[in-house]
């Protein structure tokens, strides 16, 4: 019988001992079109997160330029109505949200 103050050294050992790969961005995303695309609308618009479920819109760190409706569920690629900067948090729940809708579609 394993005594329970023995179960965190065993289970430490079973961690893996690989880093997963690091995400690579899509080929359109490092294309000169799309960097070109960013930089006029970051420069209509600014770098403000333009979610309009954000708490703070003004806070410094990095922002996507996100398309609302994604290619791959068919949205169009350069429609500045298409795309908001969102901040990471924002960026992240968002995609999120559309993977989840994804997964609901494929079993609907």
């Amino acid at each position: 019988m394993v005594k329970l103050r023995m179960l965190p050294p065993l289970v430490r050992s079973l961690a893996p001992h690989f880093k997963p790969a690091p995400k690579r961005a899509e080929p359109f995303y490092v294309s000169p079109e799309w960097r070109a695309f960013r930089a006029e609308i970051e420069k209509q618009r600014g770098r403000r997160c333009e979610d309009p479920e954000c708490k703070a819109p003004h806070a410094p760190g990095p922002r996507y330029l996100d398309h609302v409706k994604e290619r791959k569920d068919g949205g169009a690629d350069f429609d500045p109505g298409n795309v908001l900067f969102r901040c990471a948090t924002c960026h992240g729940r968002k995609t999120e949200e559309a993977r989840q809708a994804r997964a609901r579609d494929a079993f609907a």
